[in-house]
């Protein structure tokens, strides 16, 4: 059975982006009257065909739309500081794609590696993965934020919303392991911390903004695997 390809175009114009008409045109060779396969990322995939093709552009006409349901209820928002080494982090921004989450944030740490990020490789591997694993969503990309920030741009000290909000941290206490309080149905967010853990202070203001200490087990794992397994543990309890 041929495997079916996908290609991204957000705007669903009639006409390719460049890249994914480059593509279609120059390395798969694909002419008019093809048929293509088309993701719009928000929800819907489409068929469609061919109906100009040259080296650069690619024009094509809708032939039937499928809109898909969403695979898991609440949306899973990951919060997680870079890692030193950029492909530890797009490592982890494919294979999370690939399992599924809805939103990823890049926190500005005390203890930080990692100060910057480009947002837009991660977004292309974002892309790439979602294409490859048929996802009909689109995870979004946020642009990196100090950590102080992050809270108060998605803290809620009252709780008096639809979202809980969780940080992992080393620190001694008592943790209830995050599986045991994601609900399905609520939305989510995981914050995850550098190699070198958050900062006590870190700890306390991220407490005040409503976010409870979790675990995830007792392994001591690196900030990419700890990502993965709260992005995993999130995907299972919301489907």
């Amino acid at each position: 059975m041929k495997e079916v390809r996908y290609f991204y175009d957000p705007s669903l114009s009639g006409s390719l982006p460049e890249e994914e008409a480059k593509h279609v045109t120059r390395v798969l060779r694909m002419k008019e009257g093809d048929v293509i396969n088309l993701m719009d990322g928000c929800g819907g995939f489409h068929e469609a065909e061919i109906t100009t093709a040259s080296n650069h552009r690619c024009l094509y006409r809708i032939l039937s739309s499928n809109k898909q349901s969403r695979p898991w209820a609440g949306e899973i928002h990951l919060a997680v500081a870079p890692t030193k080494l950029n492909d530890r982090i797009e490592w982890l921004a494919e294979k999370a794609t690939e399992i599924g989450w809805d939103r990823v944030s890049f926190l500005d740490c005390q203890f930080s590696e990692r100060h910057n990020i480009k947002t837009e490789r991660i977004e292309k591997i974002v892309v790439s993965a979602t294409k490859q694993s048929h996802k009909a969503w689109l995870p979004k990309v946020e642009e990196m934020l100090s950590f102080k920030d992050f809270i108060k741009k998605f803290g809620n000290a009252s709780g008096d919303d639809d979202t809980d909000r969780f940080i992992c941290h080393c620190y001694e206490g008592e943790k209830p392991h995050l599986k045991n309080l994601v609900k399905k149905g609520r939305n989510c967010i995981v914050m995850i911390g550098p190699e070198g853990d958050f900062s006590v202070e870190e700890v306390s203001l991220a407490e005040q903004y409503g976010f409870k200490p979790v675990t995830l087990g007792t392994s001591r794992l690196r900030t990419e695997t700890a990502a993965l397994v709260a992005v995993h543990l999130m995907q299972l309890e919301q489907t």
